[in-house]
C-alpha cells in the first residue's frame, strides 16, 4: 500500500531561525566533555610549535602547567599527556621512570590546575629507539614481555597523581595487567581508559612526527586493528570492559563513526573517541587553502562524533572549539 504524503507537514518550520534550531537540536556539544591532548617534552622553557599541526605545540614540564591552566580557563577540564623523552632505548625505560617527563608533568599540572582531570597515555612507542609499542623479540613485538612495562608505567603515572591511565599499545590483556598492578599497589581509584578499538590508520602521521614515534622498520598492523573489521572491534571493546576498563575508546573517530555507533548500541560503558592528528591537520590544511570554513567544519566534525554516540571527544581542536562554543556561535 502506497503511503500518502501529509501535505500539511513542513519540516522547514523548525529550521527558520537559530532560536528554533537550537530548541529542537538533538545533539549538543559540551565543552566539559572535550579532552585536549598535550605533548610534553624534555628541556626547560620550551614551547615548540608542531609544524605538521598548526596551532599545536610541544611543552616542557615547566611550561605545561600554565598551558593546562589556560585550558581550564576555557572550560577544558581534562587533558591527555604524551611524553617525549631526551633519550630512548630498546625497552623504553623513560616510559616508566618515576622522574620521567610524564610523571613530572602530572605533578606540575596538578599544581597549576588542581581540578583538571589528568589522563596519561600508556605506551612505549615514544620511548623506544625502534618506535614500536612494546619490547621486541627479533622483528616482532613481544606481547607478554611488554605487559609488565605498561603496568609499571601506569603505576608511575598513578603515583604521580594521574586520574586516568590510558593504555594505547594494543597489547592483548594490557588492561588486566594494569588493573592488577594498580590495585595491588593501592591505586584502586585510578581509572583506566582503554584504547580498545585502535585501528592501524593512515591518520596518525602528524602525531608520529610530533612525538617522534614513527617505527624505524615495518608497521604496527600486527597489533593495531585492521581498518576493514567491525565485529573484531566489538570483541576488543568487550574484552577491555571484562578486564576492568572504566572507559573504552575508538580511534580514529571520523572514518570509524559506524564503530562508535555500534559500540554505543551494545555497551553502557562510557565511550571516548579520538579525533586524531590527521583529521585535525586535514581541516587546518583545507581551511588555509580556502576549501572550507575552518570553524564551521570543525564544529560539524565534532558534532558528528558526538551524534554517533561518543560521550568523550579527545581532540586537538579542544581550545578553539571551547572558544567558539562559549561565544554562542552557530
Amino acid at each position: 500500500m502506497a503511503l500518502e504524503p501529509d501535505r500539511s507537514r513542513r519540516m522547514r518550520r523548525l529550521r527558520a531561525s537559530e532560536q528554533l534550531r537550537s530548541l529542537v537540536r538533538e545533539t549538543k556539544l559540551d565543552i566539559s566533555k572535550l579532552v585536549a591532548p598535550i605533548f610534553v617534552r624534555y628541556g626547560s622553557n620550551v614551547i615548540e610549535p608542531v609544524e605538521s599541526m598548526p596551532g599545536i605545540s610541544r611543552y616542557s614540564v615547566d611550561t605545561v602547567g600554565k598551558y593546562a591552566s589556560s585550558l581550564a580557563d576555557l572550560g577544558i577540564s581534562s587533558v591527555l599527556l604524551f611524553g617525549i623523552p631526551k633519550n630512548k632505548d630498546r625497552t623504553g625505560t623513560q616510559a616508566y621512570a618515576a622522574d620521567g617527563v610524564v610523571p613530572r608533568a602530572v605533578k606540575t599540572i596538578k599544581d597549576y590546575a588542581s581540578s583538571t582531570t589528568v589522563i596519561t597515555d600508556v605506551c612505549l612507542c615514544e620511548y623506544t629507539d625502534h618506535g614500536h609499542c612494546g619490547v621486541l623479540s627479533g622483528k616482532s613485538v613481544d606481547n607478554d614481555r611488554t605487559l609488565p612495562l605498561l603496568a609499571k608505567a601506569s603505576l608511575a603515572y598513578a603515583e604521580a597523581g594521574a586520574d586516568i591511565v590510558a593504555p594505547s599499545a594494543m597489547m592483548d590483556h594490557q588492561v588486566m595487567a594494569i588493573r592488577s598492578a594498580l590495585d595491588s599497589h593501592g591505586n584502586n581509584d585510578t581509572a583506566i581508559m582503554g584504547y580498545s578499538a585502535k585501528y592501524s590508520s593512515a591518520f596518525y602521521g602528524p602525531f608520529r612526527s610530533a612525538a617522534g614515534s614513527k617505527p624505524s622498520f615495518g608497521d604496527r598492523k600486527g597489533y593495531q586493528m585492521d581498518v576493514a573489521n567491525k565485529r573484531e572491534a566489538m570483541k576488543e571493546i568487550e574484552l577491555d570492559i571484562l578486564e576492568g576498563a572504566d572507559i573504552v575508546m575508538v580511534k580514529p573517530a571520523l572514518p570509524y563513526l559506524d564503530i562508535i555507533s555500534e559500540a554505543r548500541n551494545r555497551f553502557d560503558t562510557p565511550i571516548a573517541a579520538y579525533n586524531v592528528s590527521g583529521e585535525y591537520s586535514m581541516i587546518k590544511a583545507a581551511g588555509k587553502a580556502g576549501c572550507v570554513d575552518e570553524d564551521t567544519a570543525m564544529i560539524e566534525v565534532l558534532t558528528s562524533i558526538k551524534r554517533a554516540g561518543a560521550d568523550i571527544i579527545i581532540t586537538y581542536h579542544a581550545a578553539e572549539a571551547a572558544r567558539l562554543l562559549s561565544s554562542g556561535a552557530d
